[in-house]
């Protein structure tokens, strides 16, 4: 059993998302909040951490300029980055929280961030998608 598993749920519930898929047995959360525009974020125990994934988009196209902007943006994000995938071709945003100390108002805190990456940065990821 996962000791921080049912913290980390109690928190996703107070913080009103939508559980769409848990796994105690691995430590895994697909969460969702359609009016933050969070649609299946990962959350992955894997103890002492916390880990808060969410896929975004793959690299078709390996030019500099797509990583430049990328790493450019992860200066704006207060709360988690842009990060590939062990195939350098998936863009993930990612943050890490050790979970002994995560509270609800830091984890609200990495779900606010990607929300407002989101929203903000919307255009620039549908473009970095389609080239």
């Amino acid at each position: 059993m996962n000791s921080h598993f049912e913290k980390i749920r109690e928190y996703l519930l107070e913080l009103d998302y939508h559980i769409v898929q848990q796994d105690e047995a691995e430590g895994v959360f697909v969460i969702e909040n359609e009016h933050h525009g969070i649609k299946n974020v990962v959350l992955i125990i894997a103890d002492p951490i916390l880990i808060v994934e969410q896929y975004l988009f793959e690299i078709k196209s390996e030019t500099t300029e797509v990583f430049k902007e990328l790493l450019k943006k992860n200066r704006d994000i207060i709360h988690g980055a842009f990060a590939l995938d062990d195939t350098g071709k998936k863009v993930l945003f990612r943050n890490t929280h050790e979970c002994e100390n995560l509270d609800p108002n830091e984890l609200e805190a990495t779900l606010n961030s990607l929300s407002l990456l989101l929203s903000e940065y919307a255009d620039e990821l549908i473009r970095f998608s389609k080239n």
